[in-house]
């Protein structure tokens, strides 16, 4: 195993997931002429653009960090003919409809300046029929040089079925035809993915998230990946999106760290137990409701898969584009979102927000899970799970929160869970209430750590022999 070497400045981080098309559309924006755009704010199931751009995730960047966010996770934003971005069709310029390379440029520098980090995501494994060397291809068939850039198996190709029972003669993700996979054995097609993430980290982003490495099943590809990218920024930061255990990219020679789903599933259980969808699957997304033991065994089996320094790093999430949302799958249960996310607020790791969880946005499985922000009608915000998000985001920038520390999960009853991070430094713990009004003794060891607020007089608001805890609230106490 390769010494572990993870980015500092992940494990402070608190990141905000942006899905570009319906964030924001910028005011300084002006899209090329004779765009149309759906309505902002329409159906997601009618697919289509709704015209959100970077110039609009630039200009609510201090929205976005009020609620403590120190970094940007965007999904795809290259050349796309999808808005979602997964299907490139270039990679090497941002674009137009979000605003070109020069509105990445102003984002970059805006967040740079508030000390805020951009991570991108990097659709590595398939690219789109419109990809310029598979268009190559079917201008060409089987006298195009770029034949070995794909995976072909007869011609002529047939990239646009009639229906979903005609055989594909290339290979595609999952048998998709509008996204081809790379032969990635290919060394002028690795040259080619490894040079394009070395362009955008010389451009300035910090970072990669690296959508289904595991279909680029070839670990000196992603150890040639890691090579190139930490040899211009050894602090840039490389995630995968492993659903399950990922020990094998996880050795110091591959990724970071990876998309800790299996942490965000447990806390939606637990939290969300009784209001929770049952029985809800996708990938290894698995939702059931939880008690407090099987939750504390299930959190500890999740920390136990890695070495300390990589779940210092893990990216912590409860929904994303590619899951319902947080809302939804709690059947719009506010305190269990907002529980949910303070878990990982506290835990080792960094936590993401998808954005719009933080005012309550609803719905199920893509397109649903990424609708329109809906800026111009706070009517429809729920701002109780801001808040919460940021009240516990201040406290884990606050000098009494350590990224060395150890952390271990305790149910005190069925409803209240111990958290303790304890380091060198000082002890941090909070009781975390899912249920109604509660007394719980204090172990004796936690005696006299005194409330972390700003308000409070310290030799006022220390722990006792027991604690009341407010009805699904979290308490935070520091030594």
């Amino acid at each position: 195993m390769t010494a572990i070497n993870t980015p500092d400045w992940v494990k402070s981080a608190v990141f905000y997931q942006v899905f570009p098309d319906r964030f924001a559309r910028g005011k300084q924006h002006q899209p090329p002429a004779g765009i149309t755009f759906k309505d902002w704010g329409a159906d997601p199931a009618e697919q289509g653009f709704q015209g959100g751009d970077l110039y609009g995730v630039a200009e609510h960047l201090d929205d976005i960090q009020a609620l403590g966010v120190t970094a940007l996770y965007l999904n795809p934003i290259f050349s796309s003919a999808s808005n979602h971005r997964y299907h490139t069709f270039d990679y090497r310029q941002v674009d137009p409809l979000l605003g070109g390379d020069e509105a990445l440029r102003f984002l970059l520098d805006e967040a740079h300046r508030r000390g805020m980090k951009v991570m991108l995501d990097g659709v590595f494994n398939h690219a789109s029929r419109g990809f310029w060397a598979f268009h190559h291809i079917l201008e060409n068939g089987p006298e195009s040089p770029y034949l070995d850039w794909f995976h072909i198996e007869d011609f002529p190709l047939n990239p646009y079925p009639k229906d979903s029972d005609e055989a594909l003669n290339y290979r595609a993700w999952w048998d998709l035809p509008a996204l081809p996979k790379f032969n990635t054995d290919n060394p002028g097609v690795r040259e080619y993915l490894f040079s394009v993430a070395e362009q955008w980290i010389r451009f300035g982003i910090d970072g990669w998230r690296l959508d289904v490495p595991g279909d680029i099943d070839d670990d000196t590809f992603w150890q040639e990946f890691r090579r190139r990218v930490k040899g211009l920024n050894p602090d840039a930061y490389i995630c995968g999106e492993i659903w399950g255990q990922a020990e094998r990219w996880l050795q110091g020679d591959q990724f970071d760290a990876v998309m800790n789903y299996p942490m965000g599933t447990a806390a939606l259980s637990y939290f969300g137990a009784s209001t929770i969808r049952e029985g809800y699957q996708q990938n290894e997304y698995d939702i059931a409701a939880l008690d407090a033991e099987d939750f504390c065994t299930r959190i500890d089996t999740v920390q136990g898969w890695y070495h300390r320094d990589i779940n210092a790093v893990q990216l912590n999430l409860i929904d994303s584009h590619d899951t319902p949302r947080a809302m939804w799958l709690v059947q719009e249960n506010e305190a269990a979102v907002g529980l949910a996310l303070s878990f990982l607020l506290l835990m080792p790791g960094a936590p993401c927000l998808y954005y719009g969880t933080e005012i309550g946005m609803s719905g199920g499985n893509d397109p649903d899970c990424r609708g329109a922000y809906p800026w111009d009608d706070p009517d429809q915000w729920k701002p109780a799970i801001g808040e919460t998000f940021k009240a516990m985001a201040k406290i884990r920038q606050s000098e009494f929160f350590h990224t060395d520390a150890e952390v271990t999960l305790t149910a005190l009853t069925n409803d209240v869970l111990l958290l303790e991070r304890v380091s060198s430094k000082g002890r941090l713990v909070a009781f975390i209430n899912r249920g109604q009004e509660a007394t719980v003794s204090v172990p004796e060891h936690l005696n006299n750590l005194f409330a972390l607020s700003e308000t409070a007089e310290k030799s006022k608001h220390r722990l006792k022999d027991d604690i009341q805890l407010k009805k699904n609230a979290t308490e935070v106490f520091v030594s």
